[in-house]
């Protein structure tokens, strides 16, 4: 397993939309393999394949809390199929918008059709902070980040905060 470098806002390949994955082979559960690691080098809950620059519609999260128990997640072309109408709020972050975190409303439960590590269909009815992560995770598939649910103002501020730092990494 290889960790690999993860993009960071702005950069236009996060805005890009994921395309399906046909079947899943050994490169694909290579790659999720390495997303795994990578999303926990990065003391991360969630990742999607597009920000490590792989445009797939593949995600994988761990919410568990216990660092000796594991419980890993893999969702390949996830689809969500219901979403509840009433909202929970929890304050996201994320691995491709360091260090910044906001209250972001979304469906409380929803029920996902996906394909697992193995290729195998899947229906998950999540709730709670797996719902929400699942949201966010799906929301990367289709190039959106969760700054992009604030107003104007705030997105604009956390984007010019990002691209500073940025600027200020590059070694030549």
């Amino acid at each position: 397993m290889t960790v690999k470098t993860i993009l960071v806002e702005p950069n236009q390949l996060l805005r890009q939309i994921s395309k399906p994955v046909k079947q899943v082979g050994k490169e694909e559960q290579q790659l999720m393999d390495d997303m795994l690691e990578t999303m926990y080098a990065a003391n991360g809950i969630g990742l999607a394949a597009i920000q490590i620059g792989i445009p797939k519609r593949i995600i994988v999260m761990d919410i568990s809390k216990d660092e000796n128990k594991k419980e890993p997640r893999y969702f390949v072309n996830p689809i969500i199929k219901n979403k509840d109408t009433i909202k929970s709020t929890y304050e996201e972050g994320c691995l491709s918008v360091p260090n910044q975190f906001a209250e972001i409303d979304r469906p409380k439960k929803c029920d996902v059709e996906y394909l697992d590590y193995n290729g195998k269909k899947k229906i998950l009815n999540a709730e709670g902070l797996l719902a929400t992560c699942i949201q966010h995770e799906m929301d990367h598939l289709e190039g959106i980040l969760f700054i992009d649910y604030l107003s104007k103002l705030k997105k604009s501020m956390i984007i010019k905060k990002l691209s500073k730092i940025k600027s200020t990494r590059i070694v030549v």
